[in-house]
């Protein structure tokens, strides 16, 4: 009777039960910095696109042949009826005409998350068309000619 009580004896051992966790833990260790590295990326993609965003309205703006200077801006969160990104606060944009007679596009980061290694690989030389302006800083530029 003993033999057959144990024989119908269901579920899993606690040896079973501590491996599965393990291997649980493994991967969770291995996850989660790669998930909070892309969503840092996504803050600094958002800066980017956000330039590139009001780049393309500009040139929409420009396409028109009465418009021959920039438009004032009132609201830095908005330019040109374009709104910019919320990802963790407002993105900003400073539109300026150079000297040069290229126009300087800058769109700070709101979030301030957007990954240093990121930023670092990205910022460009002095004179780039599109960079970061350093690792430390949250402002990221496009130059249009």
């Amino acid at each position: 009777m003993l033999q057959k009580l144990r024989s119908n004896s269901q579920g899993f051992t606690l040896i079973e039960l501590m491996i599965v966790i393990a291997i649980i833990g493994i991967l969770a260790a291995i996850a989660i910095p790669n998930f909070i590295a892309y969503r840092n990326k996504a803050y600094c993609s958002s800066a980017e696109s956000d330039a590139n965003s009001v780049a393309a309205t500009l040139a929409d703006y420009f396409a028109i042949p009465e418009n021959t200077s920039l438009p004032e801006v009132t609201d830095a969160g908005t330019y040109l009826d374009y709104q910019l990104s919320n990802k963790g606060g407002q993105n900003t944009v400073t539109v300026s005409g150079e000297s040069n007679g290229t126009i300087s596009i800058v769109v700070t980061d709101a979030s301030s998350r957007c990954d240093t290694a990121y930023k670092s690989a990205s910022a460009g030389a002095a004179g780039a068309i599109n960079k970061w302006t350093s690792a430390a800083g949250h402002t990221y530029e496009k130059y249009m000619d």
